[in-house]
């Protein structure tokens, strides 16, 4: 699968600073990561097949090692498990900020840039285009349910807690999403939607429990939106 070569000063830049750090990998899954990175996305490519046998002498550490490690990059979602059989695993490697777990250290980052609406917990981010893609550039361009990438002719903002319910336009109810998900979700709340999902095969367990997370930290507060710096 072909895809777009990223920058790769920023690229490490963005995993050491936020994605590493917010989801505290250890030496042994930044490596695995890293490696995998180089050999698919700074490739043009963001499918990589491979076996664990491979990345463990690549590595110089055991196979019982590296299949650890993978299990936490997968649970943490910064890869998607296509395919595991005995020719080895099929992964989808994401950047640093294609990972929904690394939402939260986004946000931070942008912390210092003052919402120009005035306070946050009252802003309708339904309001205006730009207030939109506030929520939009949260997300990353991945959907927060099936966490397929999504370009911005296809995305769109849908309520946590369904307006049916009398679900806010606050940020902490408002996600982006693909039309599809958008569409198949209607009304139902997102917890329910995602476990749908699970069931239906589209999401991995590890990603179902992300995603519920997920939810909660937006629900905090912790998923702040993205306004821009100038």
């Amino acid at each position: 699968m072909k895809a777009q070569k990223p920058n790769a000063e920023l690229v490490c830049k963005q995993f050491e600073d936020a994605l590493a750090p917010r989801l505290r990998l250890s030496t042994t899954d930044r490596a695995v990561y890293y490696h995998l990175l180089r050999h698919s996305r700074f490739e043009g490519k963001s499918r990589l097949h491979f076996s664990t046998i491979w990345l463990a002498r690549n590595l110089g550490i055991t196979v019982d090692t590296v299949r650890s490690a993978l299990r936490r990059l997968v649970q943490h979602r910064a890869l998607r498990l296509v395919q595991r059989s005995k020719a080895g695993h099929v992964m989808d490697v994401r950047l640093p900020e294609e990972v929904p777990g690394a939402r939260r250290s986004t946000a931070q980052t942008h912390a210092a840039v003052p919402s120009p609406h005035g306070n946050l917990e009252e802003i309708d981010f339904m309001r205006t285009p730009e207030l939109r893609q506030a929520i939009h550039a949260r997300e990353g361009s991945v959907c927060f349910y099936c966490l397929r990438h999504i370009g911005p002719e296809m995305h769109c903002i849908d309520h946590v807690i369904p307006r049916a319910q009398l679900g806010p336009n606050s940020y902490r109810n408002l996600v982006s999403c693909c039309r599809e998900c958008n569409s198949r979700k209607g009304e139902r709340p997102a917890p329910d939607f995602l476990r749908a999902l699970y069931r239906e095969g589209r999401v991995t367990g590890a990603e179902l429990i992300g995603a519920l997370q997920s939810l909660n930290d937006l629900a905090a507060g912790n998923l702040r939106p993205v306004f821009p710096s100038v």
